[in-house]
């Protein structure tokens, strides 16, 4: 079976202020291209389709019509993503039963899509983003005995329902689809936070023994362990700077007979590059980067006085420049402040905070004030996207 593997869409994201709307479409055309040239008889998409719980009228269009295309020539199998409301992207699964099928419910992670090839068959079960404060409940084998609130304990009931599930189906390959941040793996700047209980991470054994396992979440293309059994396909787009030097892709996965599979990683169209520039403006107007001038900048002016109409000049040079800094090159050294990402833990913010206005660093028991606060006000969240639904 040749299975087809990406995720991470993130359809409506902006880089900084910049609509991507335009560039995501043209990725997904490129996508319905690779379908149908390479005879692709399955499509996994893991995870995080939208970028936000209430996507725009025009990302909701594109998918419909992305969907459209796609079963018009494959099976397509989609799961959420933390970025995603589980219930909007899930709306009208229960009635999509032919080529498009939509596995966003946690109590259903044992019920697979099926799918024969000359082969036999192959069980597509998908695991959508599991937030521990809202299936920790559903997800226990043990009724009235919640699950630990960690993503490791949720995964692992959901994985233990799926092998279950499978044992009753001999002779019958497995994938599994799941969004989630698995132990081994490497983030970049721009996924964001699912740290509950100071954990993120599932541990790679957890999905020991599957023939394969299409992740969503990191955005960088990679496998996960020593061989290519587990893999993230990685976003489509560089979603930020912090993306620049990836190499997007999406995977094609060949699965045998046996179970065994092959992997090639089919690059995709880069509408833009990102480049990062610092450099006098005397130096920006004189050509000296004129290469990037079709490029998404960051540009840091270098000069020791702030030059005049420095952000005219820029852009006069580099249309396309989404932020423009001043940072003379020889300003006082100054202790670097530590960056605040997506995938920073916030406690770790707050203490930082706490060091920079005090002057001392916070005591553990401290610490167990501000862990115990985040988490409150993570689970009043959950409860209210619980209500929600």
């Amino acid at each position: 079976m040749r299975i087809l593997h990406t995720g991470d869409w993130h359809l409506g994201r902006t880089l900084l202020g910049a609509d991507l709307l335009a560039h995501q479409a043209t990725f997904l055309d490129h996508l319905v291209g690779v379908v149908v040239q390479r005879s692709v008889d399955l499509v996994v998409v893991a995870g995080d389709v939208y970028d936000r719980a209430i996507p725009p009228v025009d990302a909701v269009r594109m998918l419909s019509t992305a969907l459209e295309r796609l079963s018009a020539v494959a099976t397509v199998v989609v799961t959420p993503g933390n970025h995603d409301s589980a219930a909007r992207l899930g709306f009208g699964a229960g009635v999509m039963t032919g080529r498009v099928r939509i596995l966003a419910e946690p109590v259903h992670v044992a019920d697979p899509v099926v799918v024969d090839d000359p082969d036999g068959p192959v069980a597509v079960y998908g695991i959508p983003y599991l937030q521990p404060d809202l299936v920790r409940h559903a997800l226990s084998p043990v009724p009235d005995e919640p699950l630990p609130r960690s993503h490791q304990a949720v995964v692992a009931a959901a994985v233990d329902r799926i092998r279950a599930d499978l044992a009753t189906r001999p002779g019958t390959r497995s994938v599994v689809v799941a969004h989630a941040f698995v132990g081994g793996a490497e983030p970049s700047d721009s996924e964001q936070d699912i740290r509950v209980g100071g954990v993120d991470r599932v541990a790679e054994s957890v999905f020991a023994g599957f023939d394969y396992v299409a992740l969503g979440h990191l955005h960088g293309p990679q496998r996960v362990g020593s061989d290519d059994r587990i893999r993230y396909a990685g976003s489509p787009l560089a979603f930020s700077f912090g993306e620049r030097a990836h190499t997007k892709s999406v995977t094609l996965v060949e699965l045998s007979a046996d179970g065994t599979v092959t992997v090639e990683l089919l690059p995709t169209p880069v509408p833009r590059r990102l480049v990062d520039v610092r450099s006098t403006i005397g130096a920006i107007e004189s050509g000296d980067h004129a290469q990037d001038a079709d490029a998404w900048v960051r540009v840091a002016v270098t000069d020791a006085v702030h030059p005049e109409r420095m952000y005219a000049r820029v852009k006069d040079r580099f249309p396309y420049a989404l932020a423009i800094t001043h940072e003379p090159a020889d300003a006082p050294a100054r202790t670097a402040g530590r960056a605040v990402t997506a995938t920073s833990d916030p406690v770790e913010v707050t203490a930082d905070f706490v060091t920079f206005a005090t002057g001392a660093a916070p005591s553990a028991d401290e610490l167990v004030v501000l862990r115990d606060a985040y988490e409150a006000a993570a689970a009043t969240l959950a409860d209210q996207d619980r209500a929600a639904r």
